[in-house]
């Protein structure tokens, strides 16, 4: 056995990857508040080439050096746009025909596993802030909730790695 080199991985250019299909799968940061959870964020939209992600209110945004650490340059490759308010973020991708779902703990949330993307619908997918979750009047948008289930003491995880999690998910099942 031995390492792949980068040659052999055969990755996009920049310019390829955007003018590559996307999977039709955006991600809205709602008020994340570590620009290291933003760039690996934007760097598991890049391994999976989604569509875009939006930046909502206090979600830094490119370009920063804190960002760049972990992005290593996918928000070169990804893109993004920013929204003062997460809101309206929802409002115009619902607007624009994407049903959109909040990563979030609620009454009556369906379990990840249990979560099948319809052929052909876009979706998107907020992610909340790292202590309070998704905002409560952007949860009244989203047309539902996913849950990642979790065994442990630990009532969420990290979410960079909520995200990998999720993305992973929708690609298999949208594939």
């Amino acid at each position: 056995m031995r390492k792949l080199s980068m040659a052999e991985l055969g990755r996009k250019t920049t310019d390829e990857f955007h003018e590559s299909r996307k999977f039709p799968l955006v991600l809205v940061l709602d008020n994340i508040r570590s620009m290291m959870n933003i760039g690996s964020v934007f760097r598991t939209a890049d391994a999976f080439l989604l569509e875009s992600i939006l930046l909502c209110g206090i979600t830094a945004t490119p370009p920063h050096r804190e960002i760049q650490k972990t992005a290593l340059g996918a928000t070169e490759s990804v893109n993004w746009r920013y929204f003062e308010k997460t809101t309206d973020a929802i409002q115009y991708l619902i607007e624009s025909g994407y049903k959109v779902m909040a990563l979030e703990q609620v009454e009556k949330s369906i379990p990840l596993k249990d979560f099948v993307p319809k052929q052909g619908q876009p979706y998107a997918m907020v992610l909340g802030n790292e202590v309070k979750g998704v905002g409560e009047e952007v949860l009244q948008l989203c047309h539902g909730c996913i849950e990642i289930p979790q065994f442990g003491t630990k009532h969420s995880l990290n979410v960079a790695v909520a995200a990998g999690i999720v993305v992973w998910d929708f690609v298999c099942k949208a594939g």
